[in-house]
């Protein structure tokens, strides 16, 4: 269980480091507008800025599926396996992001994705079993 919670601080913390990769060694970076600067940029730095918005997006749902998963007596092991999947999908995702892999980039997206509708699943029929 204590994998599944730091997983959650993992996620949690993602946006920052896509917003670190955005913005490092810029030299003309402007903190009094950073979001109008950030809009201006191309390439990879665009890309992980747009990553950083997909991980802000994902991350209610990752962590409300993993609180989901253990409140409703899911297996921890199973849990751990799942948010360890969602995290290493979700960083393959980003690296597929800033290298411009689009195509790969979906695929690392589906399974992240599939990985926290699973903990919707497998809460659903623990809460179903007698």
């Amino acid at each position: 269980m204590l994998i599944s919670y730091a997983t959650v601080l993992v996620a949690g913390l993602m946006p920052t480091v896509c917003a670190g990769i955005a913005k490092a060694g810029a030299k003309s970076y402007d903190n009094h507008n950073p979001r109008a600067w950030l809009a201006k940029q191309e390439g990879y730095r665009a890309r992980a800025n747009a990553a950083q918005s997909n991980c802000l997006e994902a991350f209610p749902f990752f962590a409300v599926g993993v609180v989901l998963a253990l409140l409703t007596g899911v297996d921890p092991f199973v849990v751990d396996a799942l948010a360890v999947l969602f995290i290493a999908a979700r960083v393959a995702y980003v690296a597929c992001y800033l290298s411009d892999k689009a195509m790969f980039r979906s695929i690392f997206w589906v399974v992240g994705h599939l990985s926290v509708v699973a903990f919707f699943v497998l809460a659903m029929q623990n809460l179903q079993m007698p």
